[in-house]
């Protein structure tokens, strides 16, 4: 299987969730058992020799591939979520997406200064949501970070709002 055969399989989805957002639904992708294996496949050989530890996931996109690839790599999984989200005490970080204003938040005791994390969600775009998700992760003091999208918007240029010594990684690029 290939790069392009994944990238055909997803579906656009005009004007969703407002008018004006080309929404690229992965829904497609995960109905295939060949294209879930591509996919977790690809996810591993990217970091298999990068010595994560502990694999993030953004709500609730994030949360498809995250755990999977987190077992792969024989490493934890946490979660960011939405507020009120979380049952234990969080540190918040606010930001602005493409249609509108958000917060997320993770566990205060989550992360530590020894884990190197894979931060992974599904799609990149303008980057809100993702520089949120770095912002949370670094207070938390870890020893390393690297990002991890399932699709790209290239035209929209998210990767500059990032720190250039953070590699950032996408499988499918529009």
């Amino acid at each position: 299987m290939s790069i392009e055969t994944l990238t055909k399989s997803v579906r656009n989805i005009p004007d969703f969730p407002i008018p004006g957002i080309q929404f690229k639904d992965i829904t497609t992708l995960f109905q295939s058992a060949e294209h879930l294996k591509e996919l977790s496949e690809i996810l591993f050989d990217q970091y298999k020799d990068k010595e994560i530890t502990k694999v993030v996931g953004i709500e609730s996109r994030g949360f498809f591939m995250g755990p999977a690839t987190a077992i792969k790599l024989n490493a934890g999984f946490v979660p960011i979520r939405k507020p009120g989200k979380l049952p234990y005490k969080v540190i918040e970080e606010t930001y602005t997406k493409e249609y509108g204003e958000d917060a997320i938040q993770i566990h205060e005791d989550s992360l530590d200064k020894n884990d190197v994390v894979l931060l992974h969600d599904d799609l990149l775009a303008t980057g809100g949501t993702m520089v949120a998700a770095y912002n949370l992760v670094k207070k938390l003091g870890v020893k390393k970070i690297y990002i991890n999208f399932l699709i790209e918007l290239e035209d929209l240029e998210g990767r500059q709002h990032f720190p250039s010594e953070v590699e950032i990684n996408s499988i499918i690029k529009f």
